[in-house]
């Protein structure tokens, strides 16, 4: 990869601005890294909608 990454891929969305500044402060009080905390969020939404069937 051109970029040196090996286990990550870069992907871009937009965030409620208000959601990001939540989301920077949690980032900055845990030190835990952003993407760390991206993975986590999209794990436990990954497993919520799993959980409910593929008929929401």
């Amino acid at each position: 990869m051109a970029d040196g990454l090996k286990n990550r891929q870069h992907y871009g969305v937009t965030i409620d601005k208000e959601v990001l500044l939540k989301f920077r402060e949690l980032a900055d009080k845990t030190r835990i890294p952003q993407s760390k905390l991206m993975d986590e969020a999209i794990e436990d939404l990954l497993k919520k909608y799993s959980d409910k069937g593929e008929g929401r």
